[in-house]
């Protein structure tokens, strides 16, 4: 039976465990310089129906790096550009490739990838989930701090696909996620309703200082994600107060790691002097995709 990588609520905390040793180890490996290459033979297709510099970098060096080889494919140079179905598509890509990475809008279409599929199907990005970024922020977490269960993690900004997938981490693995966001730009309700009746150990209020007190990780996204150009004056206009700067960060008292999943708008959701400061991992994030992802397709396509 196929499994798809779509949500990481989908997974036990045992297999995401699985996929934190397995990304360290082939790190460590990569760093040697020692070649690994189980998907010899294999094709991943990736469809972005939204432009992307990490999630193709990071999926295709990884194919090659395994292997196996990536096929890059845009809406607008295929048939699903001219009214294709996604259920048609699946079918036929099905019978060319080995697994289907989709970075795209609708979530819907994510999931009717995978039902029609019978390859694995990664989400690469909807505007729902982003759960691979979000696997490789826990794996940074776990480099940086030795551990992930029971960190205290403060999400400041946007509600959005990444805060999300947090919450579902932070369900499966155990940590603590406190998310500041303005009113009305909360995160998906159902979700969030879910991972409390579970037990998860997050909070949503308005305040970034108090979600900020105590916690070990601070972390934030743009706040108009691409689809959302309309809205933009107007959220600069309420996400001021959640602009994650000196003032913001000394609040924390001590030591903190400074996350983001890129790209930044510097000088908006992030000042320079942050993200380029000492508490920042934001570059060793965006170089975790890549061994986070390899561990996902060799998961999944082995």
């Amino acid at each position: 039976m196929k499994r798809d990588f779509i949500s990481l609520y989908d997974y036990t905390p045992e297999e995401l465990r699985w996929l934190l040793e397995r990304a360290k180890w082939l790190k460590e490996r990569s760093r040697r310089g020692e070649s690994w290459r189980p998907l010899e033979g294999k094709t991943l297709a990736m469809i972005f129906e939204k432009p992307s510099t990490r999630t193709r970098v990071s999926f295709e060096v990884g194919m090659f790096q395994l292997g196996g080889h990536a096929l890059y494919l845009s809406s607008q140079e295929t048939q699903l550009g001219r009214g294709e179905t996604i259920a048609d598509t699946a079918r036929v890509l099905s019978r060319y490739v080995d697994a289907i990475m989709i970075r795209t809008f609708e979530h819907t279409k994510v999931e009717e990838l995978a039902r029609f599929s019978s390859v694995p199907v990664i989400n690469g990005l909807s505007d729902l989930l982003h759960p691979c970024q979000v696997l490789s922020d826990i794996f940074t977490i776990w480099e940086k701090l030795g551990r992930y269960e029971g960190v205290r993690v403060a999400y400041v900004g946007d509600g959005n696909n990444v805060a999300n997938s947090w919450i579902n981490g932070a369900l499966r693995m155990g940590m603590e996620l406190r998310i500041a966001c303005p009113r009305g730009y909360e995160p998906n309700g159902e979700i969030l309703e879910r991972a409390l009746r579970e037990g998860a150990r997050v909070t949503v209020s308005s305040d970034p200082r108090e979600a900020l007190r105590g916690a070990e990780v601070l972390y934030t996204d743009v706040w108009a994600s691409m689809g959302q150009e309309s809205e933009r004056e107007e959220r600069l206009r309420v996400f001021r107060p959640y602009q994650v700067n000196q003032e913001l960060l000394e609040f924390a008292g001590q030591e903190i790691l400074v996350m983001h999943c890129l790209p930044a708008h510097r000088g908006e959701e992030i000042t320079d002097e942050v993200i380029d400061g000492p508490y920042s991992v934001v570059f060793d994030q965006a170089e975790n995709r890549l061994h986070v992802q390899k561990a996902i397709l060799e998961f999944l396509m082995r």
